[in-house]
């Protein structure tokens, strides 16, 4: 909040052709704002420069620099030290449903072909490189599409949170609760595949309980786990925007087509929210209603 805060402060000392540093603007020049100027910088969050850097927002980002702004206002209002708030008179923008983006069924079979087979046409170096890597990213892909982990629980998985007996793996939930999540068949057979040579692999000192490593033998972080997400899903698709976010959303959807469980696929992505998982799968429900449309004969023919 402190970063938006001084955003606004060096937009309003630019207002007021302030020639003092920020630190001297008092809050007493707050009070003598009105609506206009909040929607003036709204306006100017869609594309300004902070630090020599040009800044571009969507609704979202206008709306969470917005909202943080309110809530200094109503500090200092609540304390006494402001008694005008421009900030509650202007509308905050529009928030619009985000399309939710994922692979269809022949996606992914196309994408699952690339990481298995890719490297049947390569030579050389890219080759070697291929082969190397290739029962990891076979596993990694398999454990996003079939189980819907976030990246980040991914890439923090040990060896040792693996439960084979009980097809479960041990992950770290955002906020740093603690939970499991179940794996069928095929995830499971990529990942014997691939534990089977991470047993020849020597990594170096403080990575030898990581799962997933990279080729410097440490644990695979996360950016790299999105690049190469990034670099098979171009190939299958470049209308997408394909990220490890965007193949969970292709889980959640097969497993709510499937059960038809909204709650179910809420716990197991790991939602605090139903209404967040309702959200993102409307889409479907809206299907299903059409289906209902014929399902009911009112003649027998």
């Amino acid at each position: 909040m402190l970063m938006i805060c001084a955003l606004f402060f060096a937009f309003y000392k630019v207002r007021i052709q302030c020639l003092h540093p920020i630190s001297d603007i008092e809050l007493s020049y707050l009070d003598q704002l009105e609506p206009v100027d909040i929607e003036e910088y709204m306006e100017y969050l869609k594309l300004y420069t902070y630090d020599g850097q040009e800044f571009t927002n969507d609704e979202r980002g206008i709306h969470r620099k917005m909202a943080s702004l309110r809530s200094f206002y109503l500090y200092y209002q609540k304390r006494g030290q402001l008694q005008n708030n421009p900030t509650v008179v202007v509308d905050m923008p529009k928030l619009h449903d985000r399309e939710i983006i994922r692979l269809d069924s022949s996606e992914v079979n196309e994408l699952f072909e690339l990481v298995e087979h890719g490297g049947d046409n390569l030579t050389g170096i890219k080759k070697t490189y291929y082969e190397k890597n290739r029962l990891r990213n076979i596993a990694i892909f398999t454990l996003f599409l079939g189980t819907g982990i976030r990246v980040s629980e991914c890439v923090g998985i040990d060896i040792n949170d693996i439960d084979f007996k009980n097809s479960g793996i041990k992950i770290r939930r955002k906020g740093g609760n603690e939970t499991v999540i179940y794996f069928g068949e095929e995830v499971e057979k990529a990942l014997l595949d691939y534990i089977e040579e991470r047993k020849l692999i020597v990594p170096i000192s403080g990575h030898e309980n990581a799962l997933f490593l990279s080729i410097q033998k440490k644990r695979i972080g996360v950016r790299a786990v999105e690049n190469l997400v990034k670099k098979y899903s171009s190939l299958v698709t470049n209308l997408k925007k394909i990220t490890p976010h965007k193949l969970r959303s292709t889980y959640g959807t097969a497993l709510y087509k499937e059960t038809g469980d909204i709650y179910l696929v809420a716990d197991v992505l790991g939602h605090n929210d139903v209404n967040t998982t309702k959200k993102h799968y409307a889409a479907i429900d809206e299907d299903r209603r059409r289906q209902a449309a014929g399902a009911v004969k009112l003649r027998e023919v």
